[in-house]
């Protein structure tokens, strides 16, 4: 009971944080939950179950608001459907090292994309294969770290010279099909703790709706997101050195 109320806490606090700054959680989540002794797959496992959670709430509320355009999303959501299993049953075949050193990219590309990208659009391809080919790489890449895929997608879409707003939105309709795909092809080979699962989902769907009502206060988000760039660093360099310890 002791560990699940640590699991509960520790979630319940980095999910709020991350929410100040509009992020999610999950990809600080993971390294988190391995350094913790879960076991890296473990750390995916869960990841890729929390991120289904907190992100469906807000996709059904886009339908059911008119704001989505399915037309648009759905060259993003189809392809990360399979190519997010297909990315996680590769990570079973890949030296659990290689993933974690790319795990380590992910989190040092995360953090400079949210300190140094200046969101502004260098290209203009707006046409459908773009979507088809980014949907595709994205899920594989959330497939085998066990994460979202939001950061990553965000500021390549940007850059392309999509609508931020519509991506966001067609982005957040996304995740819940790419993660949860994912997270069921890894239950094939992960044994799952679903209390622990559970309480970990509860946890980040708690800490995202404090982190949202906290907004309302009006703190500074970009110092925040300073922050927690700086947090995105200091994990990496922490598997980092366990990797070439």
């Amino acid at each position: 009971m002791i560990e699940y109320l640590q699991y509960f806490s520790i979630t319940l606090v980095v999910s709020t944080f991350f929410a100040l700054g509009g992020i999610g959680a999950a990809v600080a989540l993971v390294p988190i939950f391995d350094f913790l002794g879960l076991g890296f797959n473990v750390a995916k496992t869960i990841s890729l179950f929390i991120n289904t959670s907190t992100t469906i709430t807000a996709s059904i509320m886009n339908l059911k608001r008119g704001v989505l355009d399915v037309k648009f999303a759905l060259p993003l959501v189809i392809p990360s459907i399979f190519f997010s299993p297909l990315g996680a049953n590769c990570s079973k075949l890949i030296d659990v090292n290689i993933v974690k050193w790319g795990f380590v990219a992910f989190l040092i590309l995360s953090a400079s994309l949210i300190l140094f990208s200046k969101k502004e659009a260098k290209f203009r391809y707006e046409q459908k294969w773009i979507l088809y080919l980014v949907g595709s790489v994205v899920g594989f890449i959330s497939g085998i770290l066990g994460i979202g895929g939001g950061s990553l997608i965000f500021p390549i879409m940007i850059l392309l010279g999509f609508d931020a707003k519509k991506i966001a939105i067609a982005v957040s309709f996304m995740v819940p099909f790419s993660t949860f795909s994912g997270f069921l092809t890894y239950l094939s080979f992960v044994k799952i703790d679903w209390i622990l699962l559970a309480i970990t989902a509860f946890a980040a769907i708690l800490g995202g709706y404090i982190g949202n009502w906290l907004m309302y206060f009006k703190l500074d988000s970009q110092k925040i997101k300073k922050v927690i760039a700086i947090l995105l660093y200091i994990m990496a360099f922490k598997m980092l050195s366990h990797l070439i310890a």
